[in-house]
């Protein structure tokens, strides 16, 4: 009998804006474990934060606060030009505001992740990651750090901040590991990403646009909410990984448990 695996799966929600309706977060969130709630800057305003914290209450979700560029017009997928002490105190506006709806719910924060351009930017970048784990270490010690590798882990520990890194099984990866985002999200093959989700989780292995294999460390896998068949990819990820013996699990508790590496089998 294989070692049983513990993976979250997480996906970024409350991404609405006023009469605007983007997603389906509530028929998605029996299928996952964790959220990433769009705090205003890239998408959100508070009615759609406060509807979104309920429902990831009511279903037992982890809640993240899901900081972002402000840029509303290019829903935080536009890099801008941004010094770390402005990022620190943006990232902290937006946490501050996600915690305060958690809290105001009896639920817990319990993860930060940024959004789009900023989530490239700070995975590159010491100084942007280690401007958010300042800005989440004001708010809460405890908040878990959600970026694509651990490069920048050095950066984000100064601040006394645990990062997390996750893969993402609806997009591309370029051969050298980095993501390759679209501006709208297309519709995948939900039989597609549930086989990349169950690599991640069994083998810590996806693959890239040239057909190549990357490895890739992680304890969560990222879906997003906006893609046209968004909830069935959801369905079938979940399906694919209970079928298999990976229990899905939020982040928090599993984050002190050995996360999906490459296997040493071929």
């Amino acid at each position: 009998m294989s070692e049983a695996v513990a993976l979250d799966v997480n996906v970024d929600m409350g991404e609405s804006f006023g009469r605007w309706r983007l997603g389906d977060d509530a028929a998605m969130m029996p299928f996952i474990s964790s959220v990433s709630i769009a705090c205003g800057f890239h998408a959100g305003d508070p009615g759609t934060i406060r509807r979104t914290v309920q429902a990831a209450v009511e279903h037992g979700l982890q809640i993240g606060a899901h900081v972002a560029l402000p840029d509303l017009l290019g829903f935080g997928r536009r890099r801008m030009a941004i010094s770390p002490e402005n990022l620190r105190d943006d990232a902290l506006y937006q946490i501050g505001a996600l915690k305060a709806f958690v809290e105001a719910e009896g639920g817990r924060l319990g993860h930060v992740k940024p959004h789009g351009a900023l989530y490239a930017m700070c995975s590159a970048d010491p100084e942007l990651a280690g401007a958010v784990a300042h800005a989440t270490a004001e708010a809460d010690r405890q908040l878990l750090l959600l970026l694509l590798t651990d490069h920048v882990a050095p950066a984000v520990s100064h601040h006394g901040v645990r990062l997390v890194t996750e893969a993402f099984p609806d997009l591309d990866y370029a051969p050298d590991g980095s993501l390759m985002i679209e501006a709208v999200k297309r519709a995948w093959d939900p039989e597609r990403v549930a086989t990349r989700a169950l690599r991640v989780a069994r083998e810590g292995r996806i693959d890239a646009s040239d057909g190549s294999d990357l490895e890739v460390t992680v304890q969560s896998v990222c879906l997003h909410g906006d893609a046209p068949n968004a909830v069935d990819v959801a369905r079938a990820v979940r399906e694919r990984l209970d079928q298999n013996g990976v229990r899905v699990r939020p982040l928090l508790e599993i984050a002190d448990q050995p996360a999906a590496a490459a296997s040493t089998q071929r």
